[in-house]
């Protein structure tokens, strides 16, 4: 069997290695190369109990994150390369009494549904995280939470997938065909396979495909900085920005959210904001190197679920599409998912939240 994967971010590149895992030859193409887009400006957070903001995608994320051991192992294997991955938790802030009141929310939820968590004072939360503020209130620690390097972990599974024998192609592609047979059209060749999956992040899908799902772009901008001194020991979660340590001084700080089409650009306005809440909730950032700003395209579904599975037009298209804010987090499900459906015709339960004809068609 042979699948052409368009689109090289972390989920089409998941998905060609986890294919060519499974025996397929994978093409991959992309128009900008691998991790180019949404990818390149994430902080790489691990947090569905967090960042799942439906029960649907909560539960979705959560049986993500539960492969995700196994995930970096395989691509570190294949790759023979070390990802920064750490499930060193979260802690979430609060820096106001409305804050802390939905914190307390919060932790009653997570815990009658038996996600482990702990709630702690202002006081209690600076013992945890010294470097935090006087004004902290109150804190909310999510044990099984963490993130991985995305940058490391892009360049290990771009190189694992290589190992496993997938092709790589950097070309924009013009048009697919999906019915009786499969045909990838791009400025520089015609591609024949069994089967494509569309992964083309906020990008359009190139024409001919008529039930293509509609994803909006929402721009993200991610501010990279360096500490000579430890920042914390966990990721920290306020309300207006997270914070992400690395072991070697890197410091994120993310992330906007922009409706403003398809423009890639950094502003000052967008800097200066996560500038002000990351001093705000760690005020020794204040004195932190400015190392670049990195800006991403994430593709966001009207439900905000992700869309994976069959076209319901050409039966040979499958999409990978709108994984909006976790991408990376959501990445090992989504490659299980596809290659199951793709290789064995298996179309597993957690597909029927996804289906790409819930929506309507651009």
């Amino acid at each position: 069997m042979k699948i052409t994967v368009v689109g090289a971010g972390i989920v089409g590149c998941a998905i060609a290695h986890e294919l060519a895992s499974r025996g397929v030859r994978v093409h991959l193409v992309d128009s900008r190369g691998v991790g180019r887009g949404a990818t390149r400006a994430s902080a790489g957070i691990l947090a569905p109990h967090i960042e799942g903001h439906i029960p649907e995608l909560r539960d979705l994320a959560a049986r993500s994150l539960a492969m995700y051991d196994e995930f970096v192992r395989r691509i570190e294997h294949d790759s023979r390369r070390t990802i920064e991955y750490r499930r060193s938790g979260t802690l979430q802030v609060a820096l106001d009494e409305s804050e802390a009141a939905a914190l307390s929310a919060s932790a009653r939820a997570l815990a009658a549904t038996g996600v482990q968590c702990t709630a702690l004072d202002g006081e209690a939360a600076r013992r945890l995280e010294p470097a935090l503020p006087d004004r902290v209130t109150a804190g909310l620690v999510l044990p099984a939470h963490g993130y991985v390097g995305p940058t490391p972990l892009m360049d290990a599974l771009a190189d694992a997938a290589r190992a496993r024998g997938v092709q790589m192609s950097v070309s924009a592609v013009t048009g697919i065909e999906g019915g009786t047979t499969a045909c990838v059209t791009t400025e520089h060749e015609t591609i024949e396979s069994d089967g494509v999956v569309v992964a083309t992040g906020s990008w359009p899908v190139p024409p001919r495909v008529a039930d293509a799902p509609r994803v909006t772009p929402i721009r993200g901008q991610l501010v990279q900085l360096r500490s000579e001194r430890a920042v914390a020991s966990r990721v920290l979660w306020g309300q207006a920005c997270y914070v992400v340590p690395w072991t070697d001084g890197t410091v994120l700080v993310g992330a906007t959210v922009e409706d403003v089409g398809f423009d890639e650009r950094s502003t000052a306005e967008g800097v200066r904001g996560l500038l002000n809440a990351a001093t705000a909730l760690v005020p020794s950032l204040g004195h932190a190197q400015f190392e670049e700003v990195r800006v991403g395209l994430r593709p966001k579904a009207v439900d905000e679920l992700p869309i994976i599975g069959r076209s319901e037009s050409m039966a040979r298209v499958f999409f990978a599409l709108g994984h909006y804010r976790n991408g990376v987090l959501l990445a090992p499900l989504t490659a299980s998912l596809m290659a199951d459906l793709v290789i064995d015709q298996r179309e597993r339960a957690e597909l029927s939240l996804v289906r790409p004809g819930r929506l309507t068609p651009a």
